[in-house]
């Protein structure tokens, strides 16, 4: 479901950002400061679906772009991706699992 492109890139920055900020930190610290990031980048697409519909504060309204919210969107699952990875998971595979899962949940539940 990831195809090896991205994979691929998503290995290579987890190991640029070991290299730039590794240094010193414990696996736990690494860890933690992965999450903190998944947070804020979830804060930050939060941000712009509210601008979306108009219900931000006009100060965060100013220098908006059409483009913000795709990029807090890709933001997010870039910093999903990378956790992945550092934990060694694969993502095509929990997205397949996840996917399964939710299908029996709704089978009875009908598109057409």
């Amino acid at each position: 479901m990831i195809d090896a492109e991205l994979t691929d890139w998503i290995r290579r920055q987890n190991r640029k950002l070991e290299i730039r900020f590794g240094g010193g930190q414990t696996e736990r610290e690494r860890l933690y400061a992965r999450v903190i990031k998944l947070n804020e980048e979830v804060g930050e697409l939060c941000d712009e679906i509210l601008a979306l519909n108009n219900d931000q504060r006009e100060e965060k309204m100013r220098g908006r772009s059409g483009d913000n919210l795709s990029h807090e969107i890709a933001d997010v699952l870039i910093v999903t991706l990378l956790i992945a990875e550092y934990l060694g998971l694969d993502p095509s595979d929990a997205l397949r699992k996840k996917i399964a899962r939710i299908d029996e949940h709704f089978k009875d539940v009908k598109t057409d």
